[in-house]
């Protein structure tokens, strides 16, 4: 486990290379969240990669003081099988896994993801901060759109409409991920099912950067009547926005 000191290499999983991703939300007993997240960033980041997993992004949920959020990269369904029977039946988990389950309320919000085809993950791979760096600052934008099972409209508007918008409007998210529909093959972590979404993260300095991206989207005639009004009518439910907060050794940011 590394100390403060240099920066460490970027997973070998790297965040352009997985192609299945967990996006992971944690409710938090009350005032509990940094005691997690620095319990996190210390023990769990690369005693998971040690076993070929790829930690991405770990976030406060800048509108939920009792919400962790944190997204897992793997090679593929196999090497997940394998890279969290490893990690939660090793020797750092035993040690620490009963301390990080004390903050929790709940870890089920779990969603099953792969790359978007045509979009996928475009983060750069950079060193990760070492253990007691400052957090970057900045907010990183995860929408969820929730589309009904078996349907390709709403994620293909998504891809061939809003993505392209979203590039002509402000910065293009850095990963666009869609529903994994292989069975959860560690069911001792359960992962929602029945699910057909998509989730893009966009990473932005502060929230007035936010606001004037989602400003000239709205105000894009084009992406307005082309785009976001035939992909309110696909949706199951209003889209969920997250406004994330990247800790110190959180990759995405």
């Amino acid at each position: 486990m590394p100390a403060t000191g240099a920066p460490v290499a970027a997973p070998a999983v790297g965040p352009r290379r997985p192609s299945v991703v967990e996006l992971r939300q944690y409710t938090l007993r009350p005032g509990r969240r940094d005691e997690l997240v620095e319990l996190f960033d210390r023990e769990f980041v690369e005693s998971q990669e040690e076993v070929g997993m790829a930690v991405l992004g770990q976030f406060r949920d800048l509108d939920d003081p009792d919400r962790f959020v944190w997204l897992r990269g793997f090679r593929d369904m196999e090497g997940r099988h394998l890279g969290l029977g490893a990690f939660y039946g090793g020797p750092v988990w035993a040690r620490h896994g009963p301390a990080a389950n004390a903050t929790m309320v709940s870890s089920d919000d779990v969603l099953l993801l792969r790359p978007l085809a045509g979009a996928g993950l475009t983060a750069r791979v950079a060193p990760r901060p070492a253990v007691g760096a400052p957090d970057p600052g900045g907010v990183v934008s995860a929408v969820v759109w929730s589309f009904p099972p078996g349907r390709r409209e709403g994620v293909d508007l998504v891809r061939d409409g809003l993505l392209p918008a979203l590039r002509r409007t402000g910065p293009a998210p850095v990963a666009v991920l869609a529903t994994e529909p292989a069975a959860n093959t560690f069911p001792r972590l359960p992962v929602r099912t029945g699910e057909n979404v998509v989730v893009a993260l966009t990473p932005y300095p502060d929230e007035a950067a936010r606001r004037r991206h989602l400003a000239r989207l709205h105000g894009d005639r084009g992406a307005r009547e082309e785009v976001l009004v035939p992909l309110e009518r696909e949706l199951t439910a209003p889209p969920q926005v997250l406004r994330l907060g990247p800790t110190a050794r959180s990759l995405l940011r």
